[in-house]
């Protein structure tokens, strides 16, 4: 009995001492600070979807349409070669170096037309400085259009302004519900695009594209439209 007590004892030492030696070990462990998070948004005015590389490696299984996004992805900051294909081809439509920050969010947006393919390159600021509150921010990458500001539908009084091709806001805080935006240009206040109606919950992020085309030449190119993207 006293033979079998002893082993018990030294089985629940040796047990303990393993979940001691675990726990210590996991404590050890520190978030690498050198990692970058970021996205790619596929905006190109065109029907077209398009494979999306990082380094040579695929970022997307299925090619991106108009206005999809990848999820953010982590990386080691350091420089990047971003490498678009269409879908049916593994040709080079768009190489491209990227420079990813340290703890830092960044979103990557193709632009233009194809043969004159680009990257719109944003810091993102994800900060919530108010739970109950959503964000939004303006994206212009549109072409051939104006600056434009962005207002509730129905409103007066615009919730941001004057952003041209190439620019985007900062993010703004909202009351969230479901509600439509109105696309204005800057310079006459004319409605140039609604958005769907959509439900901007609070502690979230979104991306409020001005995409397409304001005179598409064929019905291969995308028209000016407003999309609503939640940032994740």
């Amino acid at each position: 009995m006293m033979f079998t007590l002893k082993k018990f004892k030294c089985y629940s030492f040796l047990a303990l001492s393993f979940l001691i030696g675990l726990n210590a070990c996991k404590k050890q462990e520190t978030v690498d600070s050198t990692l970058s998070n970021f996205r790619v948004i596929n905006t190109a005015p065109t029907l077209g979807t398009y494979h999306v590389f990082l380094n040579g490696s695929a970022l997307t299984t299925a090619a991106l349409p108009f206005t999809g996004s990848t999820a953010y992805t982590a990386q080691n900051a350091a420089p990047y070669t971003l490498k678009f294909t269409a879908e049916n081809s593994a040709e080079s439509l768009l190489t491209k170096t990227i420079a990813l920050s340290a703890s830092a969010y960044q979103s990557f947006y193709l632009i233009n037309k194809p043969g004159s393919l680009d990257l719109l390159a944003i810091t993102d600021d994800l900060g919530i400085p108010a739970t109950d509150k959503a964000y939004i921010r303006l994206v212009n990458v549109s072409p051939d259009a104006p600056a434009f500001d962005l207002a509730k539908t129905g409103a007066t009084t615009s919730l941001i302004t004057n952003k041209a091709f190439k620019t985007a806001s900062g993010f703004l805080a909202v009351d969230p519900g479901t509600f439509t935006l109105d696309l204005k240009e800057t310079t006459n206040g004319t409605i140039k695009a609604v958005s769907e109606s959509t439900a901007f919950v609070a502690g979230y992020h979104y991306d409020i594209i001005a995409g397409g085309l304001a005179n598409p030449a064929n019905d291969t190119e995308q028209t000016l439209t407003l999309r609503i993207l939640q940032i994740k």
